[in-house]
């Protein structure tokens, strides 16, 4: 059985309510209450936090934001992945010129991350926050599964089958066509789902009551629902319209594996299968230009 922190899961509960309200600051009672927690441990908490500079407090309103040490962490984990910073300005672009919102994601072994958001992703920021974990289990982080080797992907499509309680051959024939079709087209295509809808609904919900352990729940309920749902457009005519949720296109730089995607959303209405096309392909060529820079094949002008 996987050990569990319960004092280090409440210190980073803390740390995921400031950093999905970058704007907001919080006082010891609304902390207390949005988490769940007991007033003197959550103030232990937040004190120990100051004294080591990952919060900082307001003298007079004595509320919390994140501190300069969380810059500080920030800065060094971009020293470790600078590809990021390559991206900004593509990023940046690529919303100016199809005037649709962007992000980025990153994958660790049993999740994908929300990195960024660029441009106009409303929908996106109203519920999916900035370092957002979903489940890297099937059909969740297809982008990346498509372009990993065997083991990764196996054990993703099997993490799908224990979240339902069995192994489901339907399912996991369903899942192996829809990485088939993205790596051969070089991008993932999903459409909107009530699986999605309810996702979003939630993640506002428990904004204003915020608890990891519930968050992980909603998450893995969307994952599991997702496998029932037409989610994955595997076949796309250029004439037909689409009810988009996300197109999503890697992003590469060692031994061929995606280190990021990038990813479109804020699609508000149904589109045809040759603007989905148009529009991968401009990200395509984003994406190819910051794997050229990233890994030293092109200057950057």
């Amino acid at each position: 059985m996987a050990l569990f922190s319960q004092p280090t899961a409440r210190a980073l509960a803390i740390l995921d309510l400031l950093m999905a309200n970058p704007h907001q600051a919080f006082g010891l009672t609304e902390m207390t209450r949005r988490l769940g927690l007991n007033k003197a441990t959550c103030h232990a908490i937040l004190t120990t936090m100051s004294k080591y500079g990952f919060l900082v407090q307001h003298p007079k309103t004595k509320a919390y934001r994140l501190g300069p040490s969380i810059i500080a962490a920030g800065n060094a984990a971009f020293a470790q992945f600078p590809v990021l910073e390559y991206a900004r300005p593509e990023l940046e672009g690529l919303q100016n010129d199809l005037n649709i919102g962007f992000a980025v994601t990153g994958r660790s072994k049993l999740h994908q991350v929300l990195l960024a958001l660029y441009g106009r992703a409303s929908p996106l920021i109203d519920s999916f926050q900035l370092g957002l974990r979903l489940p890297n289990t099937a059909p969740v982080a297809a982008c990346f599964t498509a372009f990993s080797p065997a083991n990764q992907l196996e054990a993703w499509l099997t993490r799908a089958h224990e979240s339902r309680g069995e192994y489901n051959e339907r399912l996991d024939q369903k899942l192996r066509v829809s990485l088939i079709a993205i790596r051969a087209r070089g991008y993932e295509v999903t459409l909107n789902t009530a699986a999605g809808r309810e996702l979003a609904t939630q993640l506002e919900r428990i904004n204003n009551s915020w608890s990891l352990t519930e968050l992980e729940d909603i998450t893995n309920k969307y994952q599991h629902d997702l496998c029932a749902e037409y989610y994955h457009l595997d076949r796309i005519d250029p004439k037909a319209r689409y009810d988009v949720s996300t197109v999503a296109v890697p992003v590469f730089v060692y031994k061929k594996i995606p280190v990021m995607c990038f990813v479109a959303g804020s699609i508000d209405k149904p589109i045809l299968g040759s603007q989905i096309e148009e529009i991968a392909a401009r990200m395509q060529e984003s994406a190819d230009r910051v794997t050229r820079l990233a890994s030293g094949r092109e200057a950057i002008r």
